[in-house]
């Protein structure tokens, strides 16, 4: 288990979302989760997203995976990089957890590198917030300030922005982790055979709020409200919308969302839906309730499925939202909470469980969906 080397009162007051940090030792003895063989399998698996990035000739190339084979790799500057390894790999997905002290509905997915010395992805700007951690080798980072900076397509598959001058130039050694909030540019090289941990937190935008809650009322089946004028009188100007035309118009695009509680069950679906495919092992036969409590009675723990989302909303307690979809705990929010806040369950649920059925009943169902497994 990886224990955070990080004073995280201070790190929230005075680094998240403000200034780039450097975390020497974040993870003291870091040791890696995962191997670069077993990086190079998951690229070569059709559900995983893996992308090869290299020069030729001083020009950047990128590759889309399925990989059958790895020859790039062999020569310096070329970096493969896997996303949302957290769902594919037990061990890595360990690696998000010390990471839990911020909200589980930010947390993106853990991306992997593996680079050959001089091995990077070029000068960029990310949309989200990222934690990078240091493993295997050691790789040279320089990140900027937060200015106005143009961006170019160096490849059709990578976003460079202009040379910048650093305000964090340093080398990173295993453990050490580099904070880098949205918006500030970055580059980083390996010196040698390296690997770095990826830690993303996303946030959604105006345009994918606006979007995804479009795409919502769409699906929802419900009559939607049409502009009307009834009131209408002898214009003298027909080709002038005047203001109070405006305002009806402006009521009826917000008559879904005029409090924030009515956005809950749209935005509960769309934070808790994966981005990434799940690693989900279908069960031969769904167990029983009584197989269920038999497990906690002989000592097992339950673990979430790696990159599972499961969220509530503290103005209603009782609903659960947990990839993509509506749950109720009515009557048992404890547990539905418990599940949400923890990366495992074990004994401490079994009185519960054992005295209400409704309780058992979801969480049942939880686990023969596949989102909880006993280990």
């Amino acid at each position: 288990m990886f224990e955070l080397n990080l004073d995280i009162s201070h790190f929230l007051d005075s680094c998240w979302q403000k200034k780039p940090t450097v975390i020497k030792q974040g993870f003291i003895d870091f040791e890696d989760p995962i191997l670069p063989d077993e990086i190079a399998g998951l690229a070569m698996e059709e559900e995983i997203e893996s992308r090869l990035v290299y020069k030729t000739d001083n020009k950047w190339k990128a590759e889309s995976g399925p990989f059958a084979s790895f020859e790039k790799l062999e020569n310096d500057g070329a970096s493969l990089l896997i996303q949302a390894v957290d769902h594919w790999h037990e061990e890595a997905q360990t690696l998000v957890r010390p990471f839990r002290f911020l909200p589980n509905w930010r947390i993106d997915d853990l991306m992997i590198s593996y680079s050959t010395p001089k091995g990077g992805v070029g000068p960029h700007i990310d949309n989200y917030d990222v934690f990078i951690i240091q493993g295997l080798g050691k790789r040279h980072w320089r990140v900027g300030d937060k200015v106005a900076m143009r961006e170019f397509a160096a490849h059709g598959a990578l976003k460079h922005c202009e040379a910048f001058d650093a305000i964090i130039d340093v080398i990173l050694e295993p453990g050490d982790i580099l904070y880098i909030p949205c918006g500030f540019p970055h580059e980083g090289y390996a010196v040698e055979p390296s690997m770095n941990y990826s830690v993303g937190f996303r946030a959604p935008d105006q345009n994918d709020l606006l979007s995804s809650f479009a795409d919502y009322c769409l699906d929802s089946n419900e009559v939607p409200e049409r502009y009307l004028d009834r009131a209408m009188q002898l214009r003298e100007k027909p080709g002038q919308i005047e203001a109070q035309e405006l305002n009806e118009l402006h009521r009826i695009m917000l008559a879904k969302c005029q409090t924030p509680d009515a956005l809950i069950p749209w935005f509960g679906e769309m934070i808790s839906e994966a981005k990434h495919d799940l690693d989900i092992a279908e069960l031969e036969q769904p167990h029983s309730t009584k197989e269920i409590l038999n497990f906690f009675e002989e000592g097992a723990q339950f673990t979430r499925l790696g990159g599972l989302r499961a969220v509530y909303f503290q103005q209603l307690p009782a609903l659960l939202f947990i990839n993509g979809e509506q749950f109720s705990c009515e009557g048992f929010t404890e547990l539905g909470h418990h599940l949400c806040d923890q990366d495992e369950v074990g004994s401490e649920l079994l009185e519960l469980l054992n005295e209400d059925n409704s309780a058992l009943n979801l969480f049942t169902q939880l686990v023969n969906l596949g989102y909880w497994y006993a280990i």
